[in-house]
């Protein structure tokens, strides 16, 4: 009866110590658990924190100064309360904006183990692409053979007068009739146009229908840098596509550009008068599209 009596002794005293072992093992799991799950929390954090920083700094990407784009990145990145977490702001203009982010995680179990903190970085990259696919383009097009500058006055002529070939600029994007052709140029062509796309042409002086818009347009905004801005056309770039005799019939859409109207339309006036500027927006890019300016915005990295 004794050695029965030892015998379950030392088995309890064997079951304790593995009972023990076996709690430490699993608290060790879980600590190492909730630590990786605070790391990856962490990780996603920094990350969804570092694209919106390089998509939002982007739109400036076009400006003459990379502070702009340094600012806006700035902001967003204080906005989310991270700016102790910016390790570096690499910018190149008309191209891309790099940030990287790195914050130091303090460990709760792991600590037990000797690992007191873990850095976690993210980094993001967002470029500018060549605008290939849009939706609310003006019915107004250009000729890719123009040689754009940007910030210099251009006309775009609404009427026949010394116009050869019957293409006065204006596109039947949504078919023929001045009143279509107005409210697509009000409201923009609520519809994809793509590069590659045949676009019919519409002849004849529209310009009363024009000057009543681009003076709503005007008086709707004073400042080429608002976002919002209505005053901002997407102007379909083209090439000749059908012509028959001194008439083009149709266009092939080659790529797009932004016209910013800089003021309302005198009575006799035949024309619009403007600048184009470069400017990012949304839209998808085609590498195929001619580079007149207007830029989609994708992260690469």
């Amino acid at each position: 009866m004794k050695k029965i009596k030892k015998f379950f002794k030392k088995e309890q005293g064997n079951v304790l110590v593995l009972v023990s072992i076996s709690f430490m093992a699993l608290l060790t799991f879980t600590g190492l658990i909730i630590d990786g799950g605070m790391l990856y929390m962490t990780k996603s954090h920094l990350q969804k924190v570092a694209n919106a920083a390089a998509l939002s700094g982007a739109q400036e990407l076009t400006d003459e100064d990379e502070t702009e784009v340094e600012e806006i990145v700035d902001a967003i990145i204080a906005f989310h309360r991270e700016s102790a977490a910016l390790s570096n702001i690499n910018v190149t203009l008309n191209e891309q904006v790099s940030v990287d982010l790195d914050e130091p995680v303090e460990l709760a179990f792991s600590s037990l183990l000797g690992f007191e903190t873990i850095n976690v970085s993210a980094q993001a990259t967002a470029s500018l692409g060549k605008m290939g696919r849009v939706v609310g383009a003006a019915p107004l097009g250009i000729n890719e053979s123009i040689s754009l500058e940007y910030g210099v006055n251009y006309e775009l002529k609404v009427d026949s007068d010394d116009v050869d070939t019957g293409n006065f600029g204006i596109l039947a994007l949504e078919g023929p009739g001045a009143a279509t052709y107005e409210d697509n140029l009000r409201h923009g062509f609520q519809e994809e146009l793509k590069v590659g796309d045949i676009v019919d042409t519409q002849t004849g002086n529209i310009a009363g229908k024009t000057k009543k818009v681009v003076d709503e347009l005007v008086d709707s905004c004073d400042d080429p840098d608002q976002r919002d801005c209505r005053r901002i056309l997407l102007v379909p770039v083209y090439q000749p596509y059908n012509q028959d005799s001194n008439q083009m019939k149709q266009v092939q859409i080659t790529g797009f550009a932004y016209f910013y109207i800089l003021e309302r339309m005198q009575n006799n006036d035949t024309s619009i008068t403007g600048m184009f500027i470069k400017r990012t927006d949304t839209g998808f890019e085609d590498t195929n599209a001619v580079d007149r300016g207007a830029y989609s915005i994708r992260l690469t990295e």
